[in-house]
């Protein structure tokens, strides 16, 4: 588990593709020098796992399904790339809980200046934009950020300077796709809620509520629909 909180900035310096899948050498800094074979992490969001180690460089494999649903395939040598290690049980949780999961890429719509920060806008898919809330979570690239506002085609962040400068953000223009992982408890939430369960049913609904004790039924023709 990650929280998308950006340790370092570093750089892919070898790409060997397969027929389905891509071996990757990233200068890593510093990240280098206290990671093991088989540790897991994020490059720019993607949790990947070191399989072989050179410091400062380490690399990482990434199979057909990562690169289907990522940004990965397209990166390209000498791009930067943000890091972060997996998080330890006694370190500070400073971001959101980021799995390392993307859920799918955006496309950034717009970037500019405000005063000392930057307003990004990112355009991504429903499927994506539906657990995208108002002042919530949202990791992008890696980067644990909130999310400043929202609709049905958008939503936008506002970045402040540390954030602008310690991460490949600087980095992006408009039109760039990037890696989003949406948050993982909204996702929860709405099968519980009756987005699915076991055997086709529907999950907590009031029906079950109700019979469980927790809210008092109404009769039936009181009920509005």
């Amino acid at each position: 588990m990650f929280t998308g909180i950006v340790e370092a900035v570093g750089k892919i310096v070898a790409l060997d593709s397969g027929r389905d899948s891509v071996r990757l050498g990233v200068s890593a800094a510093r990240i280098a020098e206290d990671v093991s074979i088989g540790d897991s992490v994020a490059v720019n969001g993607v949790c990947l796992t070191v399989v072989e180690i050179a410091a400062p460089q380490l690399t990482f494999e990434a199979v057909y399904e990562t690169l289907r649903r990522t940004t990965l395939g397209q990166r390209r040598v000498g791009d930067p790339v943000n890091l972060e290690r997996a998080l330890l049980t006694n370190g500070r949780f400073g971001g959101h809980i980021v799995q390392g999961h993307i859920d799918g890429t955006g496309r950034i719509a717009s970037i500019r200046p405000v005063g000392d920060s930057w307003f990004v806008y990112i355009e991504a898919s429903q499927d994506l934009l539906r657990y995208v809330v108002t002042k919530g979570s949202v990791c992008i690239d890696g980067i644990s950020l909130t999310v400043m506002d929202a609709d049905d085609k958008a939503f936008s962040l506002s970045i402040i300077p540390h954030t602008w400068e310690n991460t490949t953000l600087k980095d992006r223009h408009a039109g760039d796709s990037v890696n989003i992982e949406t948050d993982i408890i909204g996702k929860y939430v709405e099968k519980l809620m009756g987005g699915w369960a076991p055997g086709g049913g529907r999950g907590v609904t009031l029906d079950l509520l109700s019979r469980s004790g927790y809210i008092e039924s109404e009769p039936e023709a009181s009920r509005r629909w």
